[in-house]
């Protein structure tokens, strides 16, 4: 039995075939070959057209018919990138661009819902402050565009998207509502208190329906363009950081996960409503969270992670593969010969109280410093985001003793993921796995092909275990990095 997952990215949209009875990867395939556009009209905004989303899917899944018959397909699972907007009118037809994650212009508007709901309020039911998050960017669309405000019949997250143009039905759930910071965790509903101050008529918020559950049928037509067997169920949609922790079976409270892609992220479960104080750590249900199972995930947001990486390369090495680079930057010594880097530039960063410093490269020495320390100091630098950050989440109760991460991104590179481990201090467990395998599993398990969650994960198999090597090296350097941090946050 067959389960397709997809996963909507930033930079491309991958689609993978899973054996259920194996857990083998039978097919993986990506579109587009190039990165994917970010729209920015403005400095600090974002946006990608939903439309391009849903035509790239269809060409990931279309290349997957080159290895396989995918009429035995059982189900579907989607991973999408988190806390975008997407709009529709009551044809179903997208009427802007989706405002996606990394985009800032809704700060000002969630900073003052959270002065108006109050902090208490915020933080204990919604488990955020409104920031950015998906409801204030309704918030920015009814204030500055209040003509196609009037045509919204649904707003969505981009996983309910595609759950949409694969089945014609429109749904969400608790974990995509969380992260839109829509939900009361304390009242178990849409919060009446943010839709009120915000002026949000409850017809906007789709039918919510289980995590693990039927989302609709596949459609016949697109069942034909795509090769498919029409009226197999779409039974999983998770945002792409949950469904990275279910990929890599991090499924209980206490055990954390990690990415390193267009953003960085570390993912821990807590079987609390827990909160950072400043909302510099966000927390959102789990995939695995019900009413009566309060597990939920609390995640450290770096926006400029592989975005600087991609930028770096682009600019000074372009003619190399990313094996190529990381190869060039494991020639430069531990600290880049004094070049410090921040990951700062893609937006209005979370964890520093939204503030938007631009990424930078500091301490450039023309008769000293190469490509190659260029492209250590990036890697270093996103390192040293990365420990700042989980000095944040430690803060807040989070202690990992291990952290498990896919072989992918940033992760492929030896340096880097050695860098990580020296830095932050905790040993990583890597896996050969990826969103779209963590969404086909998903589609397994809500489909009920698993008996239980657990059982999706049976021949997971470790690949690499990394402990740290030189911490007492990097140390000093992160001191170093950290005042640059916060001269830079000094004058952003």
């Amino acid at each position: 039995m067959h389960l397709l997952g997809i996963d909507i990215g930033t930079s491309s949209i991958k689609a993978s075939v899973v054996d259920a009875s194996s857990g083998s990867i039978l097919a993986s395939a990506q579109y587009p070959d190039n990165e994917s556009a970010i729209i920015a009209p403005q400095a600090g905004w974002a946006e990608q057209d939903p439309s391009a989303w849903w035509s790239d899917a269809q060409q990931a899944i279309l290349r997957l018919q080159h290895s396989l018959n995918l009429e035995e397909v059982s189900a579907i699972g989607i991973a999408y990138q988190m806390h975008g907007l997407v709009v529709v009118d009551k044809d179903q037809q997208v009427l802007r661009n989706s405002i996606i994650w990394c985009d800032s212009r809704a700060v000002a508007l969630g900073d003052a819902a959270f002065d108006a709901l109050g902090k208490d309020y915020c933080l204990q039911h919604l488990l955020n402050s409104p920031g950015n998050f998906t409801a204030s960017k309704l918030a920015w669309l009814k204030h500055h565009e209040p003509e196609l405000y009037k045509k919204i019949d649904k707003v969505m997250l981009p996983g309910d998207f595609i759950a949409m143009k694969l089945t014609g039905e429109i749904s969400t759930s608790i974990q995509a509502l969380s992260e839109g910071v829509f939900w009361d965790f304390r009242e178990n509903q849409v919060s009446e208190e943010l839709m009120n101050y915000y002026g949000f008529p409850s017809e906007l918020i789709p039918e919510l329906k289980p995590l693990f559950s039927e989302h609709g049928q596949l459609k016949a037509d697109v069942a034909a363009l795509l090769g498919l067997k029409a009226g197999i169920p779409v039974a999983y949609k998770s945002g792409d950081q949950p469904n990275n922790a279910l990929s890599l079976n991090v499924m209980k409270p206490g055990e954390v996960a990690a990415t390193a892609g267009t953003s960085g992220v570390i993912y821990g479960i807590s079987a609390e409503l827990t909160y950072d104080q400043q909302s510099r750590v966000n927390t959102f249900a789990h995939v695995t969270y019900t009413p009566e199972n309060k597990h939920t995930g609390v995640l450290l947001c770096i926006n400029g992670t592989g975005s600087l990486y991609r930028w770096a390369k682009h600019n000074f090495a372009a003619e190399l593969s990313y094996r190529e680079l990381n190869a060039l930057a494991a020639q430069a010594p531990i600290g880049s010969r004094g070049l410090l880097s921040l990951p700062f530039g893609n937006g209005a960063e979370r964890m520093l109280n939204n503030t938007y410093t631009g990424a930078r490269l500091q301490g450039i020495d023309l008769n000293v410093h190469t490509k190659a320390d260029i492209f250590r100091s990036v890697q270093e630098g996103i390192a040293f985001a990365f420990r700042y950050g989980l000095d944040i989440m430690r803060e807040n109760g989070m202690q990992p003793k291990v952290i498990r991460a896919g072989r992918a991104n940033l992760f492929l590179s030896d340096l880097f993921a050695q860098t990580f481990v020296d830095v932050t201090g905790i040993p990583v467990e890597l896996y050969d796995n990826d969103g779209s395998v963590g969404a086909a599993l998903g589609a397994g398990i809500g489909s009920g092909i698993f008996r239980d969650p657990s059982e999706a994960f049976i021949n997971q198999k470790r690949i690499k275990y990394l402990e740290p090597i030189n911490s007492a090296a990097y140390e000093p350097i992160y001191g170093n990095w950290k005042q640059l941090l916060t001269q830079a946050l000094a004058n952003p």
